[in-house]
C-alpha cells in the first residue's frame, strides 16, 4: 500500500438529469469550485473528470458520463446576463477518449432539461411561475448566441415531471416540454459558424471528398451545422440501426472524412486536421425517402407514418435516435424546396410548424419549422419540438482535488 499522501475527493453540487435522449451534470455556475466558474483548463479538467473522460477503455467507469455522445455531457447553468431572457444555459460535450470538451454548439435533448433545473434550482423568479399551468423560460443558449423558450408544466408550484408524454428512444413516458428554438439559423453573431443558414450559398452542393468519391450535400447552419448526403450515395437505405454502423471502423473513418472535409466548406475549419479538435460540429446526417423498417426496440415503422429517413453520427458514431439540433437541423432544411432533405421528404414545402415526421433508429420524431425567403436569402423564424426532462439524480458529485 503507498504510504504517499493524497489530497481528499471534493464535492461539488450538481444534478444528473435526462432531457430527450440524452443524459448529463447539470450545475449552477456559482456551485462550481472558483477556478472552474470561468472558462479554460479548469474548468475542462473538472467535467472531464466528472464524466470520467478520458478513458482509453471507452466505458467510463471512474465517472458519471454512459460511454456514448448521448450520456457524455455537462451543462452549467446561470442567471441570464442578457435583456429579456431567464438563464444562461452553456453546453459542453465531453470526449470518451480524449482530454477534450467540445464547447462549439449546443444539444438540443438536454435543452428540455433546462427550464426545470432552472425552475427547481433558484434561477427563475418565484412570482413567474404559476401554482399550476405552464412555466415559459427563457433560455439564452451561450455556446451559439441564441434563444430558445421552454414551455415546462408545472403542478402545485413544482416541475411536473411524470405525465403520458412518449418519446422514441426514451424507455418510459415522462411530462411533455415544448422547445422552441428562435431563429435557429446562423447569423453574423452566431459562433459556430459563418453568417448565413446555408455557408456555401447553395442549398446543394458536390462535396469532393478525396479518397472516397464525391457527394452531393446539403451543408446547413440551422439548430447546429450539419451535412445532409442521400443514403444510397453512400451505399445504404436509410433504414441502418447503430450496429450496422458502429461496428465497422471503417465506416466510420470514412463518416469522420467526409465531415471533416464539409467542415471545411462550410467555413468551420480552414483545414480537415482541426477537426479532431471540433468532434461536436458539423455533424453528418444521412437520408433516405419513406419505407418501413424495425427500430431499435422491435417497433415496425411504416412508410406512411413519415415524411422521410435521417440517420445521424454523434461525436463519431451513429446516434440511437436523433440529435435535438439536428432534429432542429432536418425540420428547418425539409421546409425549405430543393434542399436534400426536403427532397427526400417528398419537395413539398413544409412550412408548418410540426410538419415533418421522420424516422431514425428508434422510432420517429415529429419537429417543425417556418422558412421564408426574404432578399434571396432564406430565413426561418422559428423550429418547435416536443421533448421531455426528468431529474434522476441531486446532490453532489466527487472528483480528487488534484
Amino acid at each position: 500500500m503507498s504510504k504517499n499522501f493524497f489530497p481528499p475527493q471534493i464535492k461539488v453540487a450538481a444534478t444528473y438529469m435526462r432531457g430527450g435522449t440524452s443524459k448529463g451534470v447539470f450545475f449552477r455556475l456559482q456551485d462550481l469550485p472558483k477556478a472552474a466558474q470561468v472558462a479554460g483548463p479548469a474548468r475542462d479538467a473538472l467535467l472531464l473528470r466528472v464524466i470520467g473522460s478520458p478513458d482509453a477503455y471507452g466505458k467510463q467507469i471512474d465517472g458519471m458520463g454512459g460511454a456514448t455522445s448521448s450520456t457524455s455531457k455537462a451543462v452549467i447553468l446561470s442567471p441570464s446576463t442578457q435583456t429579456d431572457h431567464d438563464v444562461d444555459y452553456l453546453f459542453g460535450q465531453v470526449a470518451i477518449d480524449k482530454p477534450f470538451v467540445d464547447w462549439s454548439g449546443n444539444c438540443g435533448n438536454l435543452t428540455a432539461a433546462v427550464g426545470a433545473f432552472a425552475i427547481s434550482n433558484g434561477l427563475i423568479d418565484t412570482a413567474r411561475i404559476p401554482h399550476n399551468g405552464v412555466c415559459t423560460v427563457r433560455i439564452w443558449q451561450a455556446n451559439i448566441g441564441k434563444t430558445i423558450i421552454a414551455h415546462v408544466p408545472i403542478t402545485k408550484g413544482e416541475v411536473q415531471e411524470t405525465g403520458d408524454f412518449e418519446l422514441d428512444g426514451v424507455t418510459f413516458p415522462a411530462a411533455e416540454v415544448q422547445i422552441e428554438f428562435m431563429n435557429p439559423a446562423a447569423d453574423e453573431d452566431a459562433s459556430s459558424g459563418g453568417g448565413n443558414m446555408f455557408p456555401t450559398g447553395n442549398l446543394v452542393d458536390v462535396l469532393e471528398v478525396p479518397g472516397i468519391g464525391n457527394f452531393n450535400a446539403t451543408m446547413i447552419n440551422a439548430g447546429i451545422p450539419t451535412i445532409f448526403i442521400n443514403a444510397e450515395d453512400l451505399g445504404y437505405t436509410g433504414t441502418e440501426l447503430q450496429d450496422d454502423i458502429n461496428s465497422d471502423n471503417a465506416t466510420l473513418a470514412k463518416f469522420e472524412t467526409i465531415r471533416a472535409y464539409g467542415a471545411v466548406r462550410m467555413g468551420l475549419i480552414s483545414h480537415i486536421d482541426e477537426a479532431v479538435a471540433r468532434q461536436h460540429t458539423p455533424k453528418i446526417a444521412f437520408v433516405a425517402k419513406p419505407k418501413a423498417y424495425v427500430s431499435s426496440s422491435g417497433k415496425t415503422v411504416n412508410a406512411d407514418e413519415i415524411d422521410l429517413l435521417v440517420r445521424a453520427l454523434s461525436m463519431g458514431k451513429l446516434h440511437h435516435a436523433m440529435m435535438g439540433t439536428a432534429a432542429v437541423a432536418i425540420g428547418t432544411a425539409a421546409a425549405i424546396p430543393g434542399t436534400l432533405v426536403n427532397l427526400a421528404a417528398g419537395g413539398d414545402t413544409h412550412k408548418t410548424i410540426d410538419a415533418v415526421r421522420f424516422g431514425h433508429p428508434s422510432g420517429t420524431l415529429r419537429v417543425g419549422a417556418e422558412a421564408n425567403l426574404v432578399n434571396g436569402e432564406w430565413t426561418v423564424v422559428k423550429a418547435i419540438m416536443s421533448r421531455s426532462a426528468r431529474v434522476l439524480m441531486e446532490g453532489f458529485v466527487r472528483v480528487p482535488a488534484a
